[in-house]
């Protein structure tokens, strides 16, 4: 099974003072339940807009980045299934949930084995 990662961008469901919003965020509730009920659901949030840190190799942390786009990953949900299609299927479940379009993007893991070798197991 392959992993997909199932993202809409920050700003793109409704204003939070909408009055709709309580029923989309029971929606959303609702269609991350199926998932779970479904045993596709593997994890997915919320992110909070531009509050990003950097932690560099030396153990340094800056704020950011801070980036220059309108556009940035609001929340997401990871779903394991068979196929692009399911996964398709989900993000369509998700998007008529929250209201908004929904990106579908492949998780590239390594090979079990390369990653057991590589760490020591």
């Amino acid at each position: 099974m392959t992993k997909y990662l199932i993202t809409f961008t920050e700003g793109a469901m409704v204003p939070l003072s909408h009055p709709d919003l309580p029923a989309i965020a029971k929606a959303a509730e609702d269609a991350s339940q199926e998932a779970m009920d479904a045993g596709v659901w593997v994890f997915g949030g919320g992110l909070m807009p531009q509050v990003a840190s950097t932690v560099s190799p030396q153990g340094l942390v800056t704020d950011g980045p801070f980036p220059e786009t309108k556009e940035f990953i609001g929340g997401f949900v990871v779903v394991e299934v068979d196929t692009r299609d399911e996964a398709h299927q989900w993000a369509a479940r998700f998007a008529e949930a929250c209201r908004c379009d929904q990106e579908v993007r492949v998780i590239d893991e390594p090979p079990e084995e390369s990653y057991a070798t590589s760490h020591g197991a």
